[in-house]
């Protein structure tokens, strides 16, 4: 059975990508295929669906800021497109019960309220991979939809301690006996070293924790999530998130699977959970237009929006919980399971051209914007400093260092991560929080007096989104990035970029003039 499904999921993962769609897509199509030929969810499935939810909350955690949560924009946010979206949903699907359609008519008020509270979530996997594969976890508008988000794993976890009856055990209060060990815990970390020990802890965090949530009648996935929170402000939590991401990966599979086994739907059913999908303009709205009353720009609303109009794999959870207390009939477990699918199909072919989409449409979105700005939303640009490094991570501090001591001063970098930026800061690194994927950040600034731009960035698509953002402006200066692959290198020299360096490549060359130089050293002492 093993191989059937890897088989599968393999095949239909590759065609979605041959076809610009994420493999995710071809994971889901996967599982209603199997199921169509009459193949079942076997443990093993159902237990890498487990694993991966739970690794994904504890990496979640690994990047979060408690701090971000208490901000407005976070928390008043999140709880008013609930309560909006229920009352506004509940309505719509008052109006298809009155129009006659099949399913609506034999749902009662209370009935109605458990299928609309089900959709009001958006999915934790579709967004944080979606994020992860666009490389937007750390920009604003990447780290509000994570914090709505985990909002949402709270009024989750209240709404199955009211639904099951089971409230949190005395016992829970002992968990606050992590607190005093957390330095204990941070000297562990690190002793572990940096090999096949740090991902084994990692695994032993996100589960242990589950583990313990679940011991005293606490949701575990906020066990694990809370447990990556814990350590995030370790300096290993980013390498800890990295050793653990293809494990996630993985795993996430068996849960893409997992959706297509539960059940095959009829030509009614299918009727229905297109109907649903008619929400997800109402759920954008909602989205968008409480964060642009809550002074979040234009830009970021739209994205976060995007990002979070989705339902999600929790409503699964409580439909699925609903039927079992008999609130509703067996039919609509297999409703949303299409409708959650259908979502995520949405979602990310529609975000595959967002950052495009809002470029020629800016002034639209931008006319509801608050005169006020967040202070997060702010930008200063240094003077007389004509070369930008985007990204800080090793590469670009490593490029940083490098030109600045032949340019001081004149090097400036620029990360969506606004803590690292305070780290470089402290350590006398010229750096400012921005995203370059952003139209309006480009044109604030002076791009006559920038006459180079470097890409210290990972992915490609990161990249060539950067460069079609310089020369929409017209930018007159060069731009540089790096590749980690020759395949992607010769993509981005023929979509404009002035020089590629093969990041390995260019390592090893570094590496060899170096260590050059201490031998043509030693060679002028010995002279």
């Amino acid at each position: 059975m093993e191989f059937i499904w890897i088989l599968f999921a393999f095949a239909c993962g590759l065609l979605s990508k041959l076809v610009t769609l994420p493999p995710s897509i071809g994971f889901l199509a996967a599982g209603f295929i199997l199921n169509a030929i009459g193949y079942q969810a076997d443990s093993v499935i159902i237990e890498l669906s487990n694993m991966g939810i739970t690794l994904m909350l504890f990496t979640i955690g690994l990047k979060l800021n408690i701090k971000d949560l208490l901000k407005n924009e976070i928390w008043i946010g999140s709880i008013s497109h609930t309560i909006v979206w229920v009352i506004c949903s509940l309505i719509a699907l008052k109006l298809f019960a009155i129009l006659s359609i099949i399913y609506f008519i034999d749902l009662s008020t209370t009935s109605a309220a458990l299928v609309v509270f089900a959709l009001s979530f958006s999915s934790t996997v579709c967004v944080v991979k979606l994020l992860e594969e666009q490389g937007e976890m750390r920009t604003r508008h990447g780290k509000i939809a994570i914090g709505f988000l985990v909002m949402q794993d709270v009024i989750a976890v209240l709404f199955l301690v009211i639904a099951t009856g089971k409230t949190p055990s005395y016992w829970a209060l002992l968990l606050l006996l992590a607190i005093p060990l957390k330095g204990f815990i941070n000297k562990l970390i690190d002793k572990v070293g940096h090999g096949e020990l740090l991902p084994l802890f990692g695994f032993f965090l996100a589960f242990g924790a589950y583990e313990l949530f679940d011991l005293v009648n606490i949701k575990g996935d906020l066990g694990a999530l809370l447990a990556g929170m814990y350590i995030a402000s370790h300096s290993k939590s980013s390498e800890i998130t990295k050793s653990l991401l293809s494990f996630k990966d993985i795993f996430l599979i068996g849960f893409f699977l997992s959706i297509g086994f539960t059940a095959l739907p009829t030509w009614e059913m299918l009727g229905i959970a297109i109907a649903l999908t008619l929400l997800l303009p109402i759920k954008f709205a909602l989205f968008f237009f409480i964060l642009i009353k809550l002074k979040v720009r234009g830009r970021t609303a739209f994205l976060t929006a995007l990002t979070l109009s989705n339902f999600s794999e929790f409503g699964l959870i409580v439909c699925a919980l609903s039927v079992k207390e008999n609130w509703l009939s067996n039919e609509w477990l297999v409703i949303l399971s299409i409708a959650v699918t259908i979502s995520f199909l949405i979602t990310n072919i529609l975000y595959s051209s967002a950052h495009e989409f809002f470029a020629n449409h800016k002034d639209w979105f931008k006319k509801y914007e608050s005169n006020t700005r967040l202070p997060e939303d702010h930008f200063v640009q240094p003077t007389d400093a004509p070369i930008i490094i985007i990204g800080m991570g090793r590469v670009g501090m490593g490029a940083f260092t490098a030109l600045n001591t032949h340019n001081p001063g004149k090097v400036w970098g620029l990360d969506t991560d606004k803590d690292k930026v305070q780290w470089l800061n402290n350590n006398n690194i010229l750096a400012y929080t921005g995203d370059a994927e952003d139209v309006d950040f480009w044109e604030n600034i002076n791009l006559d007096s920038i006459k180079l731009v470097l890409l210290a960035l990972p992915s490609m698509q990161d990249s060539m989104s950067i460069t079609t953002q310089l020369k929409r402006l017209q930018f007159q200066g060069k731009i540089a990035a790096i590749a980690r692959y020759d395949d992607e290198r010769q993509e981005l020299e023929e979509f404009g970029v002035d020089k590629v360096f093969n990041f390995y490549t260019e390592a090893g060359v570094g590496f060899a003039e170096e260590s050059m130089e201490i031998i043509n050293k030693n060679l002028i002492n010995n002279i």
